[in-house]
């Protein structure tokens, strides 16, 4: 029988060379910010070059990070920044699928190349860089500490959203579902992959609702919990997967929601 580890250590991503997608700002953010400042060597990748220095700039303050430019919505983009990251380091501990995209328009004239554009970041991009990077994923895992593959999905994708963003919804249902294929066949190479599914936090997709004061309390009112998520709910749930106390979970979604995903319509 395996002992218990202390609680110092237990919560432990010390060291682990971390890649984040969609680093530069919101939910990518915080997470690669959650990183950094518990001990983790971090890579970002984000399209934009000026904000993935400011974002560099910002997490610089705790130790040094490195970034890297890339668009992740197609094969070549994917393995573009897999190279990228193999020449960074050939073990890769923690892969967080982070970058997205959404687009919202009424059912009748939503337009195809947004339709097109969501589904490829979304469940594209995930899918192409993971497998680029599993050959670094599996260099690093080992039984006893496996190697770790956090997608973002969101609750849009485990209820239907208000809104007419209709490809963010099913490309994140669609994240979930790749999750749980994922991780069934990656099990036996000690690989877990499980879902963070976010509900209402600043991010730039957010920004529409939450930057009006009014509908900010509004949404933040319909929360069970009562308030917007804040990057230290973000950034624990990925750290507690990734780090030794998250290690026999594989294949789960979890709703960081506040309790938004529970309310029944």
């Amino acid at each position: 029988m395996s002992h218990s580890s202390p609680p110092e250590s237990l919560f432990s991503v010390n060291g682990k060379k971390v890649v984040v997608t969609g680093g530069s700002r919101g939910i990518g953010l915080m997470i690669a910010r959650g990183f950094v400042r518990a001990g983790a060597d971090v890579l970002i990748s984000a399209r934009k070059a000026d904000q993935l220095a400011s974002a560099v700039e910002e997490l610089s303050e705790f130790a040094p990070v490195e970034s890297v430019v890339a668009d992740v919505s197609t094969e070549a983009g994917a393995k573009a920044l897999a190279e990228s990251v193999l020449e960074w380091t050939p073990t890769l501990h923690v892969l967080v699928n982070n970058a997205g995209a959404t687009w919202g328009a009424p059912l009748e004239d939503f337009p195809e190349a947004g339709f097109d554009k969501v589904i490829a970041t979304n469940i594209k991009g995930p899918f192409f860089l993971t497998s680029a990077l599993v050959g670094a994923l599996r260099a690093a895992a080992t039984a006893d500490d496996p190697a770790r593959v956090i997608n973002i999905g969101s609750v849009d994708g485990i209820r239907p959203p208000v809104m007419e963003s209709y490809p963010y919804g099913a490309s994140k249902a669609g994240v979930h579902h790749l999750t749980k294929h994922l991780a069934h066949h990656l099990a036996r190479d000690h690989i877990t992959v499980n879902a963070i599914a976010p509900g209402p936090f600043d991010s730039k997709m957010m920004a529409f609702a939450l930057g009006d004061p009014q509908t900010r309390a509004a949404i933040a009112a319909n929360v069970p919990l009562g308030r917007i998520g804040e990057p230290d709910d973000m950034a624990g749930a990925a750290i507690f997967l990734c780090s030794r106390a998250g290690r026999y979970l594989t294949g789960a979604v979890i709703p960081v929601d506040g309790g938004l995903s529970t309310i029944r319509r």
